[in-house]
């Protein structure tokens, strides 16, 4: 996207939501840029079609800075044109000014064709008869692209000339290398003419909400203090952390009245488990509590037979409750609101019944099997689930079943016991306090009885599965490390927390099976089955460097010397920074060097977890945690 082409379906200029965070429509894709200065016209943008890049707009490009939001820099007949691109904070709309600079007194024409579909996110549009070719209005703008599709409008400077055209065979590379539907035609309905001059820009704004007109330079003042307020509200002076801080803002979102996380972009929407994995990097140690309360209340009101919803579909179906571990990363989330918060009455009113309806679900048995065995741990698993966060299925497939009892759940089960116990204590319930504190006695009992895999000196993947017992050498073992609770003793911690260092640990997170196993996959690219199969068959992934920071510090403890080495593992997401989705953080990485970033550009719990281990374990003095 900096050079010019959309490379992906997904990306677009006003893409909006209309039922937040789901039934996301593409609306405006793309602008085709061209510009006058004196004697020389030349492109400022570029789009790909089979075989050629046309125009050549970053032939002209001569700088590029994402702050406070993405500006460009052109070089045209010796002045420099500098665009600039920002949505505001809350609004469906996006802002775009060009303007001259190092101008020598000469004017500029620009010439502007926005490029419409008018589709949902995932898919992609075609030429057709259906589309309405007509345009509404002179100053705002509208077209009425298809029935039942959101509206978009322009307001501009300058001129509106309505002259349809259609643009055909518009490429995506990156969806033709994952095996998709890589080419679109797109619809333009006419020309934007605006004059450009050292003391004059030229703007354009398209949104969909109904106002009569739009002060762009209160818009830009204002979105500007408003990113600037919030980078100087960064603790401490590490770059990481003011980075993830800034970018820890665009994953949250309103469901309703209430607030929810976005799990990636371009393509999540509101998932369960990765909102209550993330919510202690995005919303606690940012002190954004108000907004970890209102995530925790929406969540609480979908509970069912002990369970919060894995996924809410795009297109508002009922919640999909096919997760092990979502309903108990919730739990861990309100312990962590509560240590931050001390706020035990608004656990009461909006999360007390649904820890208690989790921890009791689980006890009684619910859905895929899901249930507290006899020995006090956690078993699931039905034909054809995938229950756990390595959840790729293709077809009938799944790729990594993991039915039994999974060593991460029974960390997160643990977890979860002491946190009903510390709330039904602190609420007067004396009996379900002691209920809690006997299961979590025997549960910590019969994992140090059954986990631990002597010949590889780490700890089993799965115990009880269909297969026996799993001694994968998998990251998910970390966790058992991670939360306080007697699983290991201090040598044992020591021994799992070396083995993921040596085997696992990569610049950019850890892999999810070691290499030499024979089922090791050491890129993920191809198409959908062969990118899935490799999903968590070595695939990096950088969320797991937050546990793994803290389980480090865990075992190695807390001097100066022993965080600049924590810091250390973390040197690679920052270099990581500047490709990609600039300034986020991906969603996964090839297993082998030089560890291309794949996925989702932007991940929540990517940012989250590596977020809250430089506040919470690394630190500064002052910072959250210390």
């Amino acid at each position: 996207m900096v050079a010019g082409p959309n490379t992906r379906r997904y990306h677009a200029l006003l893409l909006i939501a209309r039922n937040p965070p789901a039934d996301r429509f593409v609306l405006v894709n793309h602008l085709e840029e061209r510009v006058t200065v004196g004697e020389q016209t030349a492109a400022l943008s570029a789009n790909c079609y089979p075989g050629v890049v046309h125009p050549d707009g970053y032939r002209h490009c001569r700088g590029f800075s994402s702050h406070p939001w993405p500006t460009w820099t052109y070089a045209v007949g010796g002045a420099q044109v500098v665009r600039e691109i920002f949505c505001p904070q809350g609004r469906d709309m996006v802002v775009i000014r060009w303007h001259l600079v190092e101008a020598g007194g000469q004017a500029a024409k620009l010439i502007v064709r926005p490029m419409l579909s008018g589709r949902d996110y995932h898919s992609t549009h075609h030429e057709n008869d259906g589309l309405y070719p007509g345009v509404q209005g002179t100053g705002p703008v509208s077209w009425h692209l298809y029935d039942g599709v959101p509206v978009p409008r322009a307001f501009y400077s300058g001129r509106y000339r309505h002259a349809p055209e259609w643009y055909r065979r518009v490429q995506f590379p990156v969806e033709q290398e994952r095996g998709l539907d890589g080419e679109e035609d797109w619809w333009s309905p006419g020309e934007f003419t605006m004059d450009l001059a050292a003391d004059r820009s030229a703007y354009l704004v398209f949104t969909t909400e109904p106002v009569e007109t739009v002060d762009v330079e209160t818009l830009v003042r204002d979105e500007r203090l408003r990113r600037q307020r919030m980078a100087d509200g960064a603790p401490g002076s590490d770059r990481l952390v003011r980075s993830l801080w800034q970018a820890a803002e665009h994953y949250l979102s309103d469901r309703g009245t209430q607030k929810t996380v976005i799990a990636g972009y371009p393509w999540f929407t509101d998932w369960g488990r990765d909102t209550f994995l993330a919510l202690p990097g995005l919303c606690l140690v940012t002190g954004r509590h108000d907004v970890a309360r209102q995530i925790i209340e929406t969540f609480s009101g979908y509970v069912s037979q002990g369970m919060i919803p894995n996924r809410f579909p795009d297109a508002g179906e009922a919640p999909e409750y096919n997760t092990i571990d979502a309903s108990l990363w919730f739990v861990h989330a309100v312990g962590r609101y509560l240590d931050y918060t001390k706020d035990g009455e608004a656990i009461r009113r909006v999360g007390w019944s649904a820890v208690r309806a989790i921890l009791d679900g689980y006890r009684q048995g619910t859905r895929y099997g899901i249930r507290m065995a006899e020995d006090g741990l956690i078993a699931g698993g039905a034909s054809g689930a995938q229950l756990t966060w390595m959840d790729a299925r293709i077809g009938d497939w799944v790729v990594t079943p993991r039915h039994g009892k999974p060593v991460e759940i029974q960390a997160l089960w643990v977890r979860a016991l002491a946190v009903g116990q510390e709330l039904a204590e602190q609420f007067g319930d004396k009996a379900y306090a002691k209920r809690c504190e006997d299961d979590r006695i025997l549960a910590i009992k019969s994992f140090r009885a059954r986990f631990w895999y002597e010949q590889g000196g780490y700890l089993y993947d799965v115990v009880d599965g269909v297969g026996g017992d799993d001694a994968s050498l998998r990251p998910n073992q970390i966790y058992a490390v991670v939360f306080p609770g007697e699983l290991l003793d201090e040598k044992r911690a020591q021994q799992v927390v070396q083995v993921v260092e040596e085997r696992l640990l990569t610049p950019v997170g850890l892999r999810t099976l070691a290499p030499g196993d024979p089922r090791y996959r050491p890129r993920y690219e191809g198409g959908v089955p062969s990118r899935d199969g490799a999903y968590h068959q070595g695939t990096v992934w950088p969320f797991l460097l937050g546990p793994f920071v803290t389980a480090w510090l865990r075992v190695h403890g807390q001097t100066e010397a022993t965080r600049r080495q924590a810091r250390a593992f973390l040197s690679g997401i920052e270099q990581h920074l500047g490709e990609a989705c600039i300034g986020q953080v991906s969603e996964i990485f090839d297993a082998d060097a030089p560890h291309q970033p794949r996925g989702c550009f932007a991940q929540a719990w990517s940012v989250a977890e590596l977020l809250r281990a430089l506040l919470e374990d690394i630190g500064e003095p002052g910072m959250p945690g210390h």
